[in-house]
């Protein structure tokens, strides 16, 4: 399993510079670096993973894109990159199966 750190592209003009403006006790605002959209981010939890982890990409910037887990609340998740649950999301901690949805998009 390919796993690889979230990479949300803007709503609006789909430019992939999409900075995390907040911290996770507050909101999951993010903010477009080219058109200044914002929007928050949103999970929601679709099934667990039961494979183990073959090797997991480096810690995510801390300005990057992110989200939390709709079943544990942790913020370490990663995009799968292939097989059937390719474009999902998945926690670190819980296995959670998750998908992103996209809120509060507001064009800057």
């Amino acid at each position: 399993m390919v796993l690889s750190a979230l990479a949300i592209p803007c709503p609006h003009c789909g430019s992939p510079d999409v900075l995390y403006s907040c911290k996770p006790d507050c909101c999951f605002n993010h903010v477009c670096s080219r058109c200044y959209t914002t929007f928050e981010t949103v999970t929601a939890r679709v099934g667990e993973l039961t494979a183990e982890f073959d090797s997991l990409p480096p810690d995510p910037d801390p300005t990057g894109p992110t989200a939390s887990c709709a079943r544990c609340g942790e913020c370490r998740l990663f995009m799968i990159n292939d097989g059937g649950a390719a474009g999902k999301l998945v926690c670190f901690f819980c296995k959670a199966l998750l998908t992103l949805e996209l809120t509060g998009v507001s064009p800057g």
